[in-house]
């Protein structure tokens, strides 16, 4: 069984085809957690979730991108509307994607900071984990991860979940699992120039480690300028393998198996 731990075949990339996938994902084995970014992309998450019960399950969030004040189709955070939604399935296995992003908006920190909490509330509520987006500014002035840390350590302890698509330092991995969460690992593992990313792969835990497609965005280096896939998830998990030196097998099952632990499945 792989587990390719963040999604987005409820994003319109996927409206004519998200069935067939699907089908095809069972068939060989793979589960997935669809990610929403803004309330009808949630709404959708769960809708396909509903359909396919075990094997395909929903997170619920909006986006740093999207929040009010940001210039990317920005809406409101109604609370008591995700609520509703996460009272309405039993597949909402997370909330998020929140976070902080500098780098597409790095003048509207206030009102991320503000919908962050309040997702962070959520889980705590509902006792679900979270799944952050952190991504810096542009010219790495802002760091999202130490803002994320400071307001992760000011909060009441007890909320899990992971730093997804990780592009942070090893310090900064290794202070988020010191925090109770798990770092996720994208296709960009798999391109020439990854930075430090193969580095952090080595020297944390392998508990701790998820891995993620977050199609349709960055496909993976054999794919590289494709429209990701689910399945191409096997192309992280080689990557984790390789630099890991330990067999594939294992990794998928290990991965597979810190998903199910972190999302309660």
């Amino acid at each position: 069984m792989l587990f390719d731990s963040h999604a987005h075949l409820n994003f319109e990339d996927f409206e004519s085809d998200w069935r067939q996938i699907i089908d095809d994902c069972q068939k060989n084995g793979i589960r997935m957690i669809n990610v929403g970014s803004q309330f009808e992309t949630s709404r959708k998450a769960v809708e396909i979730a509903g359909q396919y019960g075990e094997g395909v399950y929903a997170a619920v969030g909006l986006h740093p991108i999207h929040v009010e004040g940001s210039s990317f189709h920005p809406e409101k955070f109604d609370v008591e509307k995700y609520k509703e939604l996460i009272e309405s399935s039993q597949e909402v296995v997370a909330i998020g994607e929140t976070g902080l992003d500098f780098f597409h908006d790095d003048k509207n920190f206030k009102n991320q900071r503000k919908v962050f909490v309040q997702h962070i509330e959520l889980a705590n509520e509902f006792d679900l984990p979270l799944i952050v987006h952190a991504r810096n500014s542009k010219d790495s002035s802002k760091n999202a991860y130490e803002e994320i840390l400071t307001i992760l350590r000011g909060r009441k302890p007890g909320v899990k979940g992971v730093i997804h698509c990780f592009g942070g330092t090893l310090k900064e991995a290794k202070e988020f699992i010191r925090l109770g969460f798990h770092v996720g690992f994208t296709g960009v593992i798999t391109f020439p120039k990854t930075g430090d990313l193969a580095e952090i792969v080595r020297n944390i835990p392998l508990d701790r480690i998820l891995a993620e497609t977050d199609c349709p965005y960055l496909a993976p280096q054999p794919v590289r300028g494709e429209r990701n896939l689910p399945q191409y998830v096997k192309f992280v998990l080689e990557k984790i393998a390789e630099i890991r030196r330990i067999d594939y097998n294992e990794i998928v099952k290990q991965t597979s198996q810190n998903t199910i632990n972190l999302f309660k499945l």
